[in-house]
């Protein structure tokens, strides 16, 4: 009898812990739950802000006037043609081409040949025209050969410059001589040499360039050549032919009939 009843109260105090221990996960099993609900109120409401966030961002995007950033590989030119901007072939034209560029850019020179030819064959038809993008983190001569440029511009022979820079890229691109070189390539068109020098480093011509530059920054250019037909941003062409099939669109698209040859084209 005595050992029986040994073991029921210790069959009683093992029933306690027992209890004592089902009461303690119950409280801990409580706290994890009203934690969860915490971290789910948490959850959900850092969603509704930015699903409210995102909202208002796609809104100003859809109905704000800013300039509409790349979307399906198109970028909106951010400024349009201005007085200090060079124009190739009809300035009165419905089609306009313009080519940011760096003179250093490989890729750039490569291109030139091209719009040579879309010169020839469009001058009366299309506006040519191009900005100044140097890539001055990479090219080191890429913002010297934009002034040699600009500063034969302001002696009225900006194109000629501009051909003469490119087609001796190789000549200038890689030396520390590119200012010496640039000097010595006015003289061969006639400049006046002193003129020339001074402008090369004058405000007024790196006010321009830096203009080019930030324009095109609005634009989202990121890189030599980039161009846009009639202020959209178009994908490289690969052939003469495929830059020429954009250009008949263009000109169709604008109702222009089939060219006319024009008597003299006069580049500014």
């Amino acid at each position: 009898m005595e050992e029986q009843n040994l073991d029921n109260n210790h069959s009683e105090q093992l029933t306690k812990k027992e209890r004592r221990e089902l009461k303690r996960q119950e409280r801990q099993e409580e706290k994890g739950q009203r934690a969860k609900s915490k971290t789910m109120k948490r959850i959900i409401s850092w969603l509704v802000v930015v699903l409210v966030i995102g909202g208002g961002i796609f809104a100003l995007v859809k109905f704000s006037g800013s300039a509409p950033t790349q979307q399906d590989g198109g970028n909106i030119l951010s400024e349009q043609l201005n007085s200090s901007d060079h124009i190739y072939g009809n300035p009165e034209a419905k089609v306009v081409l313009l080519e940011y560029l760096d003179f250093q850019c490989p890729a750039c020179a490569a291109y030139d040949p091209l719009v040579q030819e879309l010169k020839k064959e469009y001058s009366d038809r299309v506006a040519f025209v191009v900005r100044h993008f140097p890539l001055r983190s990479i090219h080191a001569n890429a913002q010297i050969s934009s002034q040699a440029a600009e500063a034969a511009g302001l002696q009225g022979k900006f194109w000629e410059m501009h051909d003469m820079i490119f087609e001796n890229q190789a000549v200038w691109s890689n030396g520390r001589g590119a200012k010496s070189i640039f000097l010595g390539y006015a003289e061969s068109l006639g400049l006046d040499k002193d003129k020339f020098e001074d402008d090369l480093d004058s405000s007024q011509v790196k006010d321009k360039i830096e203009a080019d530059l930030k324009s095109g920054n609005n634009s989202g250019v990121n890189g030599t050549p980039s161009f846009f037909l009639n202020g959209k941003k178009i994908v490289n062409p690969q052939s003469l032919d495929a830059f020429k099939k954009l250009l008949d669109s263009a000109l169709s698209d604008a109702g222009v009939e089939t060219a006319v040859p024009s008597e003299s084209v006069t580049p500014q």
